[in-house]
Formats: structure tokens, C-alpha cells, sequence
């Protein structure tokens, strides 16, 4: 019977002309994205879900006592009009809705897209990034001029109000200049990828690989054209198991495979390489490639890991990823044969193997930083005021100098530019134009540069321990970012801690072993509130098993909340200075936070500061040095600098100038082998 049932299911989710009819597919309704909102007099912000498209209402839009319902839907497909060799959209077509036209604002739209135009002339003066709007689906579409664009962010004042509109962002070129041969020549385009598939994955299954011509990828996506016997079955709510963006400077024909990193698994053959063509690629419509998963054998369901690979022809470049699965349908567990090894033993709950690289942190060493460059002072220094984070020395020290990168700073009144040096087992700045850089083998007398890399670990955290953050995102950040909760404990001073802590709470998976560790800390530096301090532990701990991007992430995330808290009001002039933002786009983040008064409270500013912080911050991708470093430097011109009495700032700067001295010289390469 269990056979029977097996051969019936597999046989049920062979391909998309039948998976309606399979278990575990969750729904079989079309669903629509959208979001519809009501606002009253003081206004808001809508934002689609999952998304970078938001609608900015300001105070006033509708008058005292009547409201506005404002629906916000978008169309995957965009209008093919606007996609030719002059016109390219980089986004979806967004519906707007409105309830209301008795009204006396504008309101704008901003949306995050796909592409930038390039840095060069030609493209410059070539090409832009345009709004078109229509009141009707199909259009016609025109080009409205009340756009501001900022790098990848584009915000439209939409003042020509209807009950249904529709708009669309493309990049537009005034005419193809040759060495350019279409549109895409002059932007640097990024081409998002999703991988869609049922809600539990069965003995055989469908995954759909899908590109979309914008950045905006759905949770679900609802297949529409799917056959049996000739006639057309309801549509199938897929849901999305992974995402990816690459970059993709012209339309190319594409390969994608899919290949199964577990031995339990693979990909019909028929299906392991399939094409995209380039012309495909030019409508800027999705474009699908189905995939068909089957399990080898009466095997025991599981979660696995697949590999998605895209080459582009004619090219060796080449992007990949990998996705996981979600669990198997719940009903399988019982009709699925087990081998009878499993059968005859105790079944142990743990995380499934999964045949992708264990991540083995190395073993962090305690010992003298490996230095090459130093600096003789030309001058004595010394601060009647004490400045945190820059040095003191005597004509004639020798400075350590970890690193030749130069960090700019405000000192006691200039911007200056600084090395990180070490003296006296201190490390701080030192201006560069008050030292000689001379070479290890010049430097005559080192023992008062000398620095432990424990040393080292435990001062570059320092600004940790003043900074403010919050510890749900640090814990899920953490959770998900260490995949190995004894290297964690250890360097933690939890060495104690065994499997069967866990087994107690119930606790399988191996990012909830992270999170029981990381909240265990946690407690017992609340228990010890005057010695202890929790995120300045954390970062510690988390530079001695190198995880550095991490260290990384959490100091930009927890940098910029800091800023926003300790700006308030005077992020106003740090956003005209960044960005270079006008009263109404500052007005639009700080509409969403209106108190009853119909402004921002003073304890509130922080939250449009957050808000502009983080949008601004998310356009240097990785670039976290410069993140930090541009953040510095615009606080630093600043009317009445922060700056100066803040100082956690500079001290994050020295931490991620260190981070390659400390891999060095705490991480070897022998040791490790």
C-alpha cells in the first residue's frame, strides 16, 4: 500500500499539467500583490509589500474629516510600448488607486529600480531614468517631467490625479550613438532571478525559474498557463524559495542549469540546461523555465540544497547560487517507505545533512601583531582636553601603523586625514602630516608599539559598548549569519555548554542553537549590568572566529541607528548634505511619523532620520568603509558636528581599518593547517 501511495504521488507531480491535483500545493487561486490603505488629513506613506514602491501622502492632501484610500498593485509584466531599442522599464507597471479626488496635494511615488545610468559622458548626456504614466492599462503612456532621481531611487510627483492610474520607470535614450546599439549600452541594468516552487516539495516536483526585468520579487507568483488534456486548469500560487541579482550590461542569451547537491535528488535530464534568448530578455516581461526535481528510490523525504547556475553565452561569465527547499508535505512522512536501518532505530531530531561545505572557523591566536610600517612623530602632541580615539605621543615615538589606508576625521576644529597607529599598547589616530613613514626594517625601537591581537580585538570593539541598537535584530542577524554554535559558545566562555542543553528547550536547528547561546549571554550580562556589556561581548567574540563580514554588517546597521538617534532634528541638514534632498523629500520621510500635531516630536525625529540613514546607506551595496567613511565625513561639516563629542563613529572606522592586520597575524595559515 505505502508503494501504491508513492507511485500515485509521483505520478501526480510529474510535471505542471498535474500538480494542481497534488497535495501540499497549498493554493490554486490567482493571487494579486497590493496593498490598499486609508489616510485621513495628515497624510502617510503606502508601501507594497516586499517592495521598493511606496506612495508619499502629504499632510493637507485631503481636507479635515475626510479620508483617502490609496491601493497600490503591481503588474510583473510592463507595457511592451515602452520596452525598445530607445526605452527599457526597470520596474513593473504600478496601479495606483484612489478613492478620493477632492483634493489639494500632490503625492508622490518613489520606487527603487533596476538600473544606473553610467558615469560617462556619452551616457550622461544620452540616456535618463523616466517616469510614464497613463491613466489606462494599455495606454497610451507619456513621459511626466517632476522627477527626482538620486543613484537607483527615483521619486515622481504625480499632480494629474485620476480613480485609476498607471506608471512605469524606464530608462529612455534621446537617440543610439554608436559604439552603443540600444538603450542598455548607456545604464548598468541588474537582472533579478527567482526560484519558485510548491509549499512542501513531494517525491517529484516543479521548480520555476523566472527573471523578471525589474528588482521587484514577489513571495508568490501564480501560474496561469497551465494545460491537462488540452483544456485550461485553475491557476497555481507558487512560493518563492530563493533570489538573486547580477549584473547585466547588455541583453545576452542565457543558460541556466539547476543541479541537485544531494545524491537523493536530481533533475531530469531533459531539464538540467535550459536558454533564455536575448530578445526574451529585451520585452522586459518574466520569463520562465520550468525544472523538474525527482527523488531516487523509496527514500525518506527531506530538505535539500540545490545549486542554480547562469552562464552567459558566448562569454565565460558566470553567477550562481544555491537554494534550499522547504520540508517535505506533512502527510509523506507516513506513506513514503523508509530503509529499515532507519526503521529499526530511534529517530534522532537534527538539522538534515546537506551536501554543502561545513564552514570551520578557524582558531583564534594570541600574539604580537605582525606590523611592516611605522612612524617616527615630528612633534610632540599632547591634549589638555583628552580626545577619545586619537593619539598622544612625544617627538621622536615610534607609532605602529596598522595599515596604510588613511581614515578623514575631525581632530579639535579641521578635517584631517589620519593613520591607525598603535603606541603604548593604545590604538588611535595619529595625523598623518605629524609623522615620517618609514619601512620595520628603519624603525630603531619598537617595544612601545608592541600589540597582543587580543589586545587589539578588545579596543577596536570598544565604540560597542556606547552604541545603540536593538536586540531582536542583532539576534536574528547573528542566528543567521554563525553555522556553528560551538565555535560561538566557546569563544564566549560557554565551552560547557553540550547537545543535550538544547535537546531540554527542544531546540534542532542549528541557528536556534546560535540564538539559545547569543540570548544566554545576554542573561548573564543583564544579571551583571555594572561589568558587563552585551554587544561589546558579541563583537568581540565574533571577531575571534573571523567573522568579519558580520562584525561588518552589525556596525553599519548599529552606526547608523546611533547617528539617527543623536541627529534628531539636524538630520535635516545632514540629508541636504548627503543627498542633497529638498524640504518636500525630507517633508515625505518625515510624514509617516506625524504626531497628532501634525509634525514630528522631537523624541520621534529619529525614525525618518533611520529612515533616510538606511535608504541612503543601502545604495553602497557592500562598500561599508565607505558607508562609515561618507557618514564622517558629511557629520563632520556640519553646522554644530555631533562629531566632536561623538566620537563611536571614528572608533568604528579604526575597527574595520583593523580587520585585515588582525586576520594576519590572529588567523594563520600554518596554524590552521
Amino acid at each position: 500500500m505505502a508503494w501504491l501511495s508513492h507511485r500515485q504521488l509521483t505520478r501526480s507531480c510529474l510535471d505542471l499539467e498535474a500538480m494542481s491535483h497534488s497535495p501540499g500545493w497549498a493554493q490554486t487561486q490567482a493571487t494579486d500583490i497590493h496593498v490598499v490603505s486609508k489616510l485621513d488629513h495628515e497624510g502617510g506613506s503606502v508601501q507594497l509589500p516586499d517592495s521598493d514602491i511606496n506612495i508619499h501622502v502629504p499632510v493637507g492632501h485631503v481636507l479635515p474629516g475626510e479620508f483617502q484610500e490609496v491601493g497600490l498593485k503591481a503588474i510583473l509584466n510592463p507595457p511592451l510600448s515602452c520596452n525598445n531599442e530607445l526605452s527599457s522599464t526597470v520596474s513593473p507597471l504600478i496601479e495606483l488607486t484612489l478613492s478620493n479626488l477632492n483634493t489639494s496635494e500632490a503625492i508622490y511615488l518613489e520606487v527603487k529600480v533596476a538600473a544606473k545610468v553610467k558615469n560617462d559622458p556619452l551616457s550622461q548626456v544620452m540616456s535618463d531614468i523616466v517616469c510614464f504614466f497613463s491613466l489606462n492599462k494599455e495606454g497610451p503612456f507619456k513621459k511626466l517631467e517632476n522627477c527626482y532621481i538620486y543613484q537607483d531611487t527615483i521619486q515622481v510627483k504625480l499632480t494629474d490625479l485620476s480613480h485609476v492610474m498607471y506608471a512605469v520607470i524606464a530608462v529612455q535614450a534621446s537617440k543610439i550613438q554608436p559604439p552603443a546599439t540600444n538603450v542598455w549600452d548607456y545604464v548598468h541594468r541588474t537582472v533579478s532571478v527567482g526560484i519558485y516552487g510548491p509549499k512542501y516539495i513531494h517525491p517529484s516536483f516543479t521548480a520555476v525559474f523566472t527573471v523578471f526585468g525589474h528588482n521587484y520579487i514577489p513571495g508568490k507568483l501564480t501560474i496561469c498557463d497551465i494545460k491537462k488534456g488540452g483544456k485550461n486548469m485553475p491557476p497555481v500560487v507558487f512560493q518563492l524559495w530563493g533570489k538573486h541579482t547580477f549584473l547585466l550590461e547588455k541583453p545576452q542569451d542565457l543558460n541556466i542549469s539547476l543541479i541537485s547537491c544531494d545524491p537523493d535528488f536530481q533533475v531530469k535530464k531533459e531539464d538540467q540546461s535550459k536558454n533564455i534568448k536575448k530578445e526574451e530578455l529585451k520585452t522586459g516581461e518574466m520569463v520562465r523555465q520550468q525544472f523538474l526535481f525527482s527523488m531516487l528510490g523509496c527514500r525518506e523525504m527531506h530538505v535539500f540544497v540545490f545549486l542554480v547556475q547562469i552562464k552567459i553565452l558566448k562569454s565565460s561569465q558566470v553567477t550562481q547560487f544555491h537554494v534550499t527547499t522547504p520540508d517535505p508535505a506533512p502527510k509523506l512522512s507516513g506513506i513514503i517507505n523508509r530503509p529499515k536501518r532507519i526503521q529499526n532505530r530511534k529517530e534522532i531530531k537534527s538539522a538534515p545533512w546537506l551536501l554543502i561545505p561545513t564552514i570551520k572557523y578557524p582558531k583564534f591566536q594570541d600574539k604580537t601583531l605582525s606590523v611592516s610600517t611605522y612612524g617616527v612623530a615630528l612633534k610632540t602632541v599632547l591634549r589638555q582636553n583628552k580626545i577619545d580615539y586619537l593619539l598622544e605621543y612625544f617627538k621622536g615615538d615610534t607609532i605602529a601603523l596598522l595599515g596604510e589606508d588613511k581614515v578623514k576625521a575631525i581632530g579639535q576644529t579641521k578635517m584631517k586625514e589620519w593613520y591607525v597607529g598603535v603606541l603604548r599598547r593604545k590604538i588611535g589616530l595619529v595625523h598623518c602630516k605629524n609623522i615620517k613613514v618609514i619601512s620595520k626594517e628603519q624603525a630603531m625601537d619598537t617595544a612601545d608599539s608592541e600589540l597582543t591581537t587580543r589586545n587589539l580585538v578588545e579596543q577596536i570593539a570598544l565604540p560597542f559598548k556606547k552604541l545603540t541598537y536593538i536586540y531582536s535584530v542583532v539576534l536574528s542577524t547573528v542566528s543567521e549569519s554563525v553555522y556553528d554554535w560551538r565555535a560561538l559558545a566557546e569563544v564566549l566562555g560557554y565551552s560547557h555548554m553540550s547537545l543535550d542543553d538544547f535537546n531540554e528547550a527542544h531546540i534542532d536547528k542549528e541557528s536556534e542553537r546560535v540564538a539559545h547561546v547569543v540570548k544566554k549571554m545576554k542573561q548573564d550580562c543583564h544579571a551583571n549590568k555594572k561589568k558587563r556589556l552585551f554587544l561589546y561581548e558579541l563583537i568581540v567574540a565574533l571577531l575571534k572566529i573571523d567573522c568579519q563580514g558580520l562584525v561588518a554588517r552589525l556596525t553599519q546597521d548599529t552606526i547608523i541607528l546611533t547617528a539617527a538617534v543623536k541627529l534628531g532634528k539636524s538630520w535635516r541638514e545632514l540629508a541636504e548634505k548627503l543627498a542633497r534632498l529638498t524640504k518636500q523629500q525630507i517633508e515625505a520621510y518625515e510624514v509617516p511619523h506625524h504626531g497628532k500635531n501634525g509634525a514630528v516630536t522631537l523624541e520621534m525625529m529619529w525614525k525618518p532620520a533611520y529612515d533616510f540613514l538606511y535608504t541612503w546607506a543601502a545604495h553602497y551595496g557592500d562598500g561599508y568603509r565607505d558607508v562609515l567613511q561618507d557618514l564622517q565625513s558629511a557629520l563632520d561639516k556640519m553646522k554644530n558636528p555631533v562629531t566632536k563629542q561623538w566620537r563611536e563613529l571614528t572608533g568604528a572606522l579604526i575597527l574595520v581599518n583593523c580587520m585585515e592586520v588582525l586576520r594576519a597575524s590572529a588567523f594563520s595559515k600554518m596554524e590552521e593547517e
